[in-house]
């Protein structure tokens, strides 16, 4: 079977892999759909994402969909042929995050396509993989494999909007309108946010962002653009940039609350620190997500619009051209690979 693995920076290659078999307690999933996140564009351009860096070769992928083949002794779950989702997280259940209800920041968790530990965990990159059968959410009516496969990066939006508390009326500013970013453009929509303000300095990534349902879109290039809202409730950072850190900081009215959701660069990033002092702000994390994944799989049947933010459907054997076309932020939002 086809697979796609990534030995270092700029090396990606599309190998024959060996079929797996479903173990003890695990789903054997036949993968239709895997979307390119921005984890595998880090992983293929550096090699690395954050301190997670590669140190062996590694199947990519987390954002899978498919059907079920079969399963391994012991394990049960949704019948052979039905449509699922992976959820690609399986958190040790047993350190203090895990007993605090936050398995999203497991200190032991194992995670598709990743290199935070070593032997790295493989992902789902491929026309086959097995995983624990807990993983597996079948599709609700109306939902297909195409637009199933947003429900991983839906999930991260959704847990960053959730960390920024109630934003049912408010006004949110989002920074950064790549796939991520959109989709938290969606989902403060759905939470209630009276209007959302997007923000980034290619014209293209806020059209997406419009189709996602940003209601003011702003060139963060431009300063003098118009449509900067003088001071919003909530703001989320999705860009992993220092600089859109900065403007969340200096956006934000005092007492708001902002979402630092963009992985930012290892080592020290400079921001207005002093801001978050003289104005009380609050400045939160969001890494992951936890029970959003059963929640979106139920936004995503009831909302057709998020097909459109789906760019490009590519063959595996093609991946490459696959993850030029993901990273070019002018020409795609989501791109997907077809197994």
């Amino acid at each position: 079977m086809l697979g796609c693995v990534i030995h270092g920076a700029g090396d990606l290659r599309v190998t024959e892999l060996p079929a797996p078999e479903s173990g003890p307690g695990q789903a054997l999933v036949a993968v239709r759909y895997g979307g390119i996140c921005g984890s595998d564009l880090h992983y293929w351009r550096h090699g690395g994402v954050g301190d997670f860096r590669l140190r062996e070769p590694m199947v990519l992928g987390h954002e899978v969909v498919g059907t079920v083949v079969s399963y391994g002794a012991g394990a049960t779950g949704p019948a052979p042929g039905t449509a699922v989702a992976v959820h690609p997280a399986t958190p040790c259940g047993r350190c203090p995050e895990c007993a605090d209800g936050r398995p999203n920041v497991c200190r032991d968790t194992r995670y598709l396509g990743s290199a935070a530990r070593f032997p790295h965990v493989q992902g789902g990159f491929a026309a086959q993989v097995a995983v624990p059968a807990g993983q597996l959410r079948p599709l609700p009516d109306g939902l297909g494999l195409r637009r199933a496969a947003l429900a991983e990066p839906l999930s991260v939006a959704l847990h960053a909007v959730r960390r920024a508390g109630d934003v049912s009326g408010g006004q949110v500013l989002v920074t950064g309108a790549g796939p991520i970013g959109c989709l938290v453009v969606a989902a403060a929509k759905a939470a209630g946010a009276a209007r959302v303000t997007v923000t980034d300095p290619v014209p293209e990534a806020l059209g997406y962002a419009a189709v996602a349902g940003a209601d003011t879109l702003v060139r963060a290039d431009d300063p003098g653009d118009a449509g900067w809202p003088a001071e919003v409730d909530v703001a989320v950072e999705a860009s992993g940039a220092a600089a859109g850190l900065d403007t969340c900081l200096r956006r934000i009215r005092r007492g708001g609350v902002v979402v630092q959701l963009g992985m930012l660069p290892p080592g020290q990033s400079p921001f207005a620190g002093h801001l978050v002092v003289s104005r009380e702000i609050e400045l939160r994390g969001a890494f992951r997500f936890a029970a959003e994944f059963d929640d979106v799989l139920q936004l995503l049947a009831a909302r057709g619009e998020f097909d459109g933010l789906i760019s490009a459907v590519v063959p595996v054997r093609d991946a490459a051209a696959g993850f030029d076309l993901a990273a070019d932020r002018g020409r795609s939002c989501k791109v997907l690979l077809e197994f």
